[in-house]
């Protein structure tokens, strides 16, 4: 059998380096047909500048997001859980490259599906060509929505932290991101139905969204609830303390996603004009004002403010003004981020009376702000401040709540719909949940023959404090070589 597995496996790197050069020829082929006398469309340079420095941000915040979720997270998981982060860089990463921005901004079909060949790895396009209706090259404006695609199911992971196969998690954000986030984000940003009306002739219902209140963090909060929900509660959940091994690494990480997330709502402007700056300042209003709220709401609540809710408040105001950060006042943003705060502190908290384990609160977060946000751009819009907006019921123009409501609740039920889809076949294929024996162990030693901490004289992990008796835990064989797995630990890779 592993004789099998390794032929297997040495047939499917040959067929993949096979198909890769295939490809390459194709796409050398195609560039060598294309008239190179052409004259190119106008690039602007600052432009182009702003956008590769705003790619770099959001870039920025997958690590960031690794830091986040792994401060939050036991010792015993920290590596694991980091891994689901950095993971989705090199897996979304070569999708979005070769069918993903393809299916997201390929040309429009009948409004629900992008498709462009010349857009598969970019084989028929060149440097010099603009992304229509920018001024920025289409390299550039691919490799930046990238970065979105890249971290939106990375998101999803805070949910079911400490409890998947990496295995399965892998096929996981591969097959969501192929079947939730690029039709969702050809439907709003890439000429689809739900978008503004794009002149083609198709209905288009006319929602907004500036920089993925609904395309990232809806999809990925409600996702993020359904994988929760399907995977289960952890060991000793919610009868254990389960401590956070650092929160020194989430203050870190939080500061990285606040960084980043200038260049995820300013870029969105995909120039570096008036609507970047205005995202930009609208971004800072929120986060202070969600970081604010939800540690007085924090305070009055327990008695005592703490980084968790801190760090937790800034990421709730900069995930529920980005929907609306290019469209609203400055003031607007700032008291977007005050209710985000308050709301999403709230939302929090309610999971324990419905005895779900989103772990990292996943849901709570991204979830309730981005739908909370996507209904804000109805209500504090304005084209005064961007002409290319739309106004909401401060402007007189109350309907287009009912539009973003409808929108948002649309890709409600339809990430409900793809994750459970998703969920329930992997789990069929490979398994979703680690085994009992592995998860008590953690996911570094169980499942990467890895430490997060090489520091002398630990204890052996537990399931949560010193002295819990909730799981007879034994502990692994002592005679095990470094770095070598147990039979029943491998499958759980």
């Amino acid at each position: 059998m592993p004789k099998l597995f390794q032929l297997a496996g040495r047939c499917t790197a040959l067929t993949g380096l096979a198909s890769f050069l295939l490809l390459y020829v194709l796409s050398s082929k195609a560039l060598a047909q294309s008239s190179p006398g052409a004259a190119p469309d106008s690039i602007n340079s600052g432009d182009t500048a702003w956008m590769l420095i705003s790619a770099a941000l959001v870039m920025l915040m997958v690590p960031g997001l690794a830091l986040f979720y792994g401060g939050m997270v036991r010792r015993k998981n920290i590596l694991g859980t980091m891994m689901h982060s950095m993971a989705a860089l090199a897996i979304i990463g070569v999708e979005w490259i070769i069918i993903g921005y393809a299916m997201s901004f390929g040309t429009d079909h009948a409004g629900i599906l992008g498709w462009d060949w010349d857009r598969i790895l970019l084989w028929n396009i060149l440097p010099q060509q603009a992304r229509a209706g920018t001024h920025i090259p289409e390299y550039v404006f691919m490799a930046y929505q990238g970065m979105f695609a890249i971290i939106t199911p990375a998101l999803i992971a805070g949910a079911i932290a400490e409890r998947v196969k990496f295995s399965a998690y892998l096929l996981f954000i591969l097959g969501w991101g192929i079947l939730v986030y690029n039709p969702v984000c050809h439907w709003v940003w890439g000429g689809g139905w739900m978008g503004p009306a794009t002149g083609d002739g198709l209905f288009h219902l006319g929602a907004y969204d500036f920089a993925g209140g609904i395309v990232v963090h809806v999809t990925a909060g409600v996702s993020a609830l359904i994988t929760a929900l399907y995977v289960g509660k952890r060991i000793g959940y919610p009868t254990s303390v389960l401590q956070p091994n650092s929160l020194v690494l989430t203050l870190l990480g939080a500061g990285l996603l606040w960084f980043g997330w200038f260049g995820f709502n300013g870029g969105s402007a995909l120039a570096s004009g008036s609507t970047a700056g205005l995202a930009f300042t609208t971004t800072q209003f929120a986060a202070v004002g969600g970081a604010l709220s939800w540690m007085l709401a924090e305070w009055l609540k327990h008695g005592r403010p703490t980084s968790m809710g801190l760090a937790s408040g800034l990421v709730a105001g900069l995930a529920t003004v980005t929907p609306a950060a290019g469209f609203v006042s400055p003031a607007a943003g700032l008291l977007i981020g005050v209710v985000a705060g308050i709301v999403c502190f709230r939302a929090v908290m309610v999971k324990a009376k419905f005895g779900y384990d989103d772990s990292l609160d996943a849901f709570g977060v991204h979830g309730v702000g981005g739908f909370m946000g996507a209904i804000f751009v109805g209500v504090f819009g304005s084209k005064l401040l961007n002409p290319d907006g739309v106004n909401g019921a401060t402007s007189h123009n109350a309907n287009q709540i009912l539009i973003q409501l409808v929108a948002a609740s649309t890709v409600v039920v339809y990430s409900i719909a793809g994750t459970w889809v998703i969920m329930y076949a992997i789990d069929k294929m490979v398994g979703f949940r680690m085994r009992r024996t592995s998860e008590i162990e953690g996911m570094d030693a169980g499942l990467h023959g890895e430490q997060g901490w090489m520091l002398a004289d630990i204890p052996m992990p537990t399931i949560g404090l010193p002295g819990d008796q909730s799981v007879d835990w034994k502990g692994a064989p002592d005679q095990r070589p470094a770095g070598v797995l147990t039979r029943e630990q491998s499958a759980d890779v």
